[in-house]
């Protein structure tokens, strides 16, 4: 029998249908109590009777990707980890102004579906809003035939989120005096793939299956490793310490995005000497002879998180943070320069650098 025209022109119907039965294991783990049905409808819903218990409710929402970083799944053939990159870059954009994430959709683009492969990614995706605390109350999966490669595809993700209008945290609420409070990335997270591809496998040449001694596993690997999601560690530094602000650390690297919570008349400065990246940074660093300064406005450099903290806060965050797996450490403070007021400046040099 002759196949129906959409499949002819590359389309098919019962693979995405296949996928979708695929990933609803994985979607059901991802429920949160006011999640209202499951998959198949045409929008996610979400019981809102649970804001009343708020007095002013402010919803904030995010949207974002992972960037390039897809192209090492792709290319290594392993997609059950960039979900939490998805995810880490969207509900994190919330829980710095103190936002609970309540729900997230996802789209997938691709150019032909394999069940198992977007299964995979759905996977991921699901087992980092258990680990953030959000539902996945839906999502799509588009076929592309003609745009895409048969084995390419990109991920999207946006999420919604709660915080009481009085706990919101930004740079209204920043002082002089507040201690900067770094939490540990576990690598390049999901920006400046652009930078790392090009350095380490256009100009270098390495190949993805490369054993790097100073990285202790193959580049691919070390690529590929997930982005740290701090969701639950933020809030609890929100809600349960004077925290003020805290900042995500993506593209544009450390200071300028906690540039972003700074007062005008406020500036903070960290000392580099408090922490050594991860190998990674110092593997694109030395390898492509990129200048540091390009490094840090790209690159994390080993800080995916800061919390601007009030001093006597700062023992009780730093002692939550360990107690939720990450590794936190005083990096600098705010103080009143008027000649930087607004500013962020990075001092001393990292350990080995």
């Amino acid at each position: 029998m002759r196949p129906n025209a959409y499949a002819r022109a590359g389309v098919d119907i019962e693979a995405a249908d296949r996928a979708v039965d695929l990933m609803e294991e994985w979607v059901e783990k991802a429920r949160r109590p006011e999640m209202v049905g499951g998959l198949g409808g045409f929008a996610g819903l979400f019981d809102a009777s649970a804001l009343t218990s708020y007095r002013r409710p402010l919803l904030a929402t995010s949207t974002d990707g992972v960037g390039t970083k897809v192209a090492i799944a792709q290319a290594m053939d392993k997609h059950d980890t960039i979900g939490f990159d998805l995810v880490g870059m969207v509900v994190d954009d919330l829980v710095v102004c103190g936002a609970e994430p309540l729900f997230m959709t996802d789209y997938i683009a691709t150019g032909r579906v394999v069940p198992e492969r977007i299964a995979a990614i759905v996977k991921g995706i699901a087992e980092a809003c258990v680990e953030a605390g959000c539902a996945l109350v839906g999502g799509e999966t588009a076929e592309h035939p003609g745009l895409l490669g048969e084995d390419e595809y990109d991920v999207a993700g946006a999420t919604t989120g709660v915080v009481e209008a009085d706990a919101l945290l930004g740079a209204a609420r920043v002082e002089a005096g507040d201690v900067v409070v770094a939490m540990a990335s576990s690598g390049l997270h999901s920006n400046g793939y652009s930078l790392a591809r090009h350095v380490l496998l256009s100009e270098a040449g390495w190949a993805l299956d490369r054993h790097v001694d100073e990285l202790g596993r193959t580049l691919g690997e070390e690529l590929l490793e997930p982005t740290v999601i701090y969701a639950k560690a933020g809030l609890e530094l929100a809600r349960e310490t004077d925290t003020h602000a805290m900042a995500h650390v993506t593209g544009g690297g450390l200071a300028a995005n906690l540039a972003r919570v700074m007062p005008k008349e406020l500036r903070a400065t960290l000392d580099r000497t408090t922490w050594a990246p991860p190998p990674v940074f110092d593997v694109v660093r030395t390898v492509g002879a990129v200048e540091q300064a390009d490094l840090e406005a790209t690159l994390n450099c080993g800080v995916g998180m800061v919390a601007l903290t009030a001093p006597d806060a700062v023992d009780d965050a730093l002692a939550r943070l360990r107690d939720h797996g990450i590794t936190g450490w005083v990096a600098g403070e705010v103080d009143a320069d008027p000649e930087q007021a607004g500013t962020v400046r990075l001092v001393g040099q990292h350990p080995g650098w």
